[in-house]
């Protein structure tokens, strides 16, 4: 069940309110203080990513933000609403025009730049897409407490 859930339009200024949450949500899961740093980056290039899909693309849905706490994991996904190839007609991530100054073509590049970055730190990254759109999960493990006598 999420912890919390962040609905917000494709505003590149929602994104900061995105990493704080997550920050702040990441650091009473038990992410390590050393990790949050990390989380902070992640979430927001995935934010951004989606930020940038939903503009490029005119997506009126919002971007969905779900963070998970989980027994020994803390789960983030963001959903960039963006449909799987063929489910209404596009095909997701190729360009229209094909020309050089083609900005879709520079969104594809910034789209896979995104991903690099998020896979650099991130160990457990799962990247689906579907009809619903392409989601980012990114998880990463939390400390167990400690119990004193």
């Amino acid at each position: 069940m999420p912890t919390v859930e962040l609905r917000f339009s494709a505003q590149p200024e929602h994104v900061r309110t995105a990493r704080l949450v997550a920050a702040a949500v990441a650091r009473r899961a038990g992410v390590d203080e050393a990790v949050l740093d990390e989380v902070r980056l992640a979430v927001g290039e995935a934010c951004s990513r989606a930020v940038g899909l939903h503009r490029s693309h005119h997506i009126a849905a919002p971007i969905t933000v779900i963070l998970t706490e989980e027994e020994k994991a803390f789960s983030i996904e963001v959903g960039d609403g963006l449909p799987a190839p063929g489910s209404d007609g596009s095909v997701r991530g190729t360009s229209g025009g094909g020309g050089l100054d083609d900005p879709e073509i520079d969104a594809d590049s910034e789209d896979e730049m995104g991903l690099a970055v998020i896979s650099g730190l991130v160990d457990d990254v799962e990247v689906r897409t579907g009809a619903d759109g392409g989601v980012i999960r990114m998880t990463w493990p939390t400390a167990l407490a400690v119990v004193l006598p």
